[in-house]
């Protein structure tokens, strides 16, 4: 396997925990979290309850568990649930709405991740017994697909406002919601204002080394702790984790704002770059695409987007391709605004090499 790469930017989940991150966790005091409880996983549970305003909160292992939990605890086998068709809980979290949970799911469409009221109230069945229910919409904040977009607050609210009317439960997948509070000058709870559950990820802007955590009404993450339990989720000593989880709330997420700096620097520079195409003033947050030759066939252009990753990969950046054509960068707590700078010139002498050796 080849080495790690000297800036890692594929994706925000590489970070490694500072030296005062590990500090906290070698002084964190634990218990164990399946018998009496770990105080300090106990402490970041009331922490992200009253940071979302929500009455309780669970902390688990991954986003994918967060997300799973919320369909599970809040539908029944045979449900139906409403998600935009470029959605990471659709895409990327093994078919757990179907497996476990036994949902079905209707995917809707939306610029780069952001439905309507209207969209949403089209994909919710009628009423008969040919039809599942549907009875959960999830939304994605910041939208990873859609090239790190961060849902306008007013968006949010109308989509609150139409799921409350329908009788639908809310969920919002904020794994990198974090991020979205600093592109939308808001607070976490202001964002989640409307939901009835939401789920946040530790690992990815704000840099700790493993976690998630769901948080909804107390009975609704009460039933969560059952399932996570069945799941294999519960753990023992995870104040050693949850204390991490702590740091980083506390002294990681002003800093956010650098990686959107990092973000919008290269995305100016990708305007640059022969054979590939980006809008910068679609990069809201930590998250840059290119499109490969856009008038190319899709073949072509995803066969170039793996040789511009290899190319910046000898050139000590990783990217990764997304398999439809597009690269993607990502930026996070390693990479500073010096390697936001090194990134840039890579990828643009990078971008010159392939047109030299593709003739772009």
């Amino acid at each position: 396997m080849d080495p790690t790469p000297t800036i890692d930017l594929r994706s925000d989940t590489v970070t490694r925990p500072t030296d005062a991150m590990r500090r906290a966790m070698a002084h964190a005091r634990v218990g164990d979290d399946v018998q009496e409880g770990d105080p300090t996983v106990r402490e970041l549970e009331a922490r992200v309850a009253q940071m979302l305003g929500k009455e309780a909160a669970i902390f688990v292992p991954s986003g994918t568990m967060a997300n799973l939990l919320a369909i599970k605890t809040q539908t029944s086998p045979g449900d139906e649930i409403v998600v935009h068709d470029q959605a990471h809980i659709y895409h990327w979290e093994t078919g757990g709405y179907a497996a476990i949970a036994g949902c079905s799911i209707r995917m809707v469409p939306g610029e780069r991740g952001v439905f309507t009221p209207q969209t949403l109230r089209r994909a919710v069945r009628f009423s008969d017994p040919h039809c599942p229910p549907t009875t959960l919409v999830a939304i994605e904040n910041t939208h990873n697909k859609g090239g790190g977009h961060a849902w306008p607050v007013e968006a949010i609210d109308a989509i609150a406002q139409e799921a409350h009317a329908l009788n639908l439960r809310l969920h919002v997948d904020g794994a990198r919601l974090w991020n979205a509070c600093h592109a939308t000058d808001s607070t976490p709870q202001r964002l989640v204002r409307g939901a009835h559950s939401v789920s946040v990820c530790f690992s990815k802007g704000l840099g700790a080394p493993v976690g998630s955590a769901f948080a909804s009404d107390a009975k609704t993450i009460a039933l969560a702790r059952r399932w996570r339990k069945m799941l294999g989720g519960a753990m023992r000593q995870s104040g050693v984790l949850a204390a991490a989880a702590l740091h980083a709330i506390d002294h990681h997420f002003d800093r956010i704002a650098q990686d959107h700096a990092n973000a919008l620097r290269l995305a100016k520079t990708i305007e640059q770059c022969p054979g590939m195409t980006l809008d910068p003033a679609q990069v809201d947050t930590n998250i840059v695409f290119a499109r490969m030759a856009p008038d190319r066939p899709i073949e072509d252009q995803q066969r170039l987007a793996e040789k511009f990753c290899q190319v910046m990969r000898e050139q000590g950046v990783g990217i990764l391709s997304e398999g439809d054509g597009r690269v993607r960068a990502v930026f996070h707590l390693d990479a500073s605004s010096e390697a936001g700078e090194m990134a840039c010139r890579a990828w643009l002498q990078g971008a010159q090499r392939l047109a030299g050796i593709n003739s772009l």
